[in-house]
């Protein structure tokens, strides 16, 4: 059996942010936590669950940046891309044809309606997927994560790139929060993770918009651990440790 890779300590991602999303997300977590949510519906999921503002992105792929001088490569492979040619790229890809050189409108996206990681009646984490009919967005990504392969700083780990927005992840109730949980959840064992019984939220948030024509203005290399926004009402970031922009 090949040894396990060691955790991971940073990833590549696309932030997001703009006001309409940021007002989403304070709509849902009023929605769906102990401060707004009707009595009436079977799933109440605790405040903490809920990420704050200043941590959605789309997860490109996770690197294991312990090593002298790994940080360093790592950033250097980010910087020697340009994302205005990568987009590019991937848009003559998907369209078909030879297009590279035509002049293109900036990327945005829609963010809409809700899944879960695994099951949807036992879950731990509701994720925002987005809207990608033309399937550019994917290849965009693809192609930025294939940078770092090839460059020996990104672990391959043979799944498909999902694209999404984490919005409830309930690694961060603490444990005491858990055992005071409605009967639309599952109380666990105090070393397991709160699981929740997301499928009426699903099917109520499936043609819900959260934000429309968001602009992708970067690609970012952050440190795992969100950390306190100071000086902001409980908001939360990821420490950037480099990022490229949109020319």
């Amino acid at each position: 059996m090949p040894p396990k890779p060691p955790p991971p300590t940073h990833f590549l991602c696309i932030p997001l942010s703009g006001p309409q999303l940021s007002r989403s997300l304070s709509s849902f977590k009023a929605d769906v936590s102990g401060v707004g949510a009707s009595s009436k519906r079977s799933t109440v999921i605790p405040e903490q669950a809920v990420r704050p503002p200043g941590t959605l992105h789309l997860t490109l792929g996770v690197m294991s940046l312990r090593e002298p001088g790994a940080i360093s490569r790592a950033i250097t492979v980010l910087q020697s891309m340009r994302l205005r040619d990568i987009l590019d790229k991937a848009s003559a890809q998907q369209e078909g044809g030879d297009k590279e050189g035509e002049e293109r409108p900036p990327l945005s996206l829609t963010m809409r309606g809700l899944e879960a990681m695994r099951r949807a009646s036992a879950t731990t984490v509701l994720y925002v997927p987005p809207v990608d009919r033309g399937g550019v967005l994917r290849r965009f990504c693809e192609l930025l994560r294939q940078s770092f392969l090839d460059a020996g700083v990104m672990a391959d780990d043979r799944r498909p790139l999902l694209l999404h927005a984490t919005v409830v992840n309930t690694i961060y109730v603490k444990k005491q929060q858990q055992q005071q949980q409605d009967d639309g959840q599952r109380r666990r064992q105090s070393r397991q993770r709160l699981e929740l019984d997301a499928r009426d939220l699903i099917a109520r948030y499936k043609d819900y918009v959260w934000a429309e024509e968001l602009s992708v203005r970067t690609v970012a290399i952050c440190r795992m651990g969100a950390i306190k926004v100071e000086g902001s009402d409980g908001d939360q970031a990821y420490e950037v440790e480099g990022e490229i922009h949109f020319d």
